[in-house]
């Protein structure tokens, strides 16, 4: 059973920052690719970023590109977001997902229903 499990979430003021973990246990953490979510009340689950099985390819959504960066450390079986410049529009609860991949180890998915497992959530709040 693979378990993922979210953590850094909190309040924040516009202009902080933040950092996520995701820690997956229960199979090999060099299997799959990661990818950070988010989803806001009444919104659909967004894709914020991913990272691909090699940790050679990263991707952002336009949202975010240039405050945020992904990184994989397949030591600690952990995927981290660090979000910088924090807005009121980044509020939302952050999910984490894993897709297994086989050998594409470049590969990046977009979208939620390609994901294989998710975490439980993290809230994140930006106030002004």
């Amino acid at each position: 059973q693979v378990q993922l499990v979210e953590s850094g979430g909190g309040l924040v003021q516009v202009g902080g920052s933040l950092r996520l973990s995701c820690t997956i246990s229960g199979r090999s953490f060099r299997s799959y690719a990661m990818g950070w979510f988010r989803q806001g009340p009444g919104k659909e689950r967004d894709f914020v970023a991913g990272v691909s099985v090699s940790g050679d390819n990263k991707y952002y959504a336009d949202s975010v590109e240039g405050r945020c960066t992904i990184s994989r450390d397949d030591a600690k079986n952990t995927v981290s977001l660090q979000m910088n410049s924090l807005k009121p529009e980044d509020t939302a609860v952050y999910y984490c997902g894993a897709i297994a991949v086989g050998g594409s180890y470049s590969y990046i998915a977009l979208l939620p229903r390609e994901y294989n497992y998710w975490g439980q959530g993290t809230p994140v709040t930006v106030s002004s």
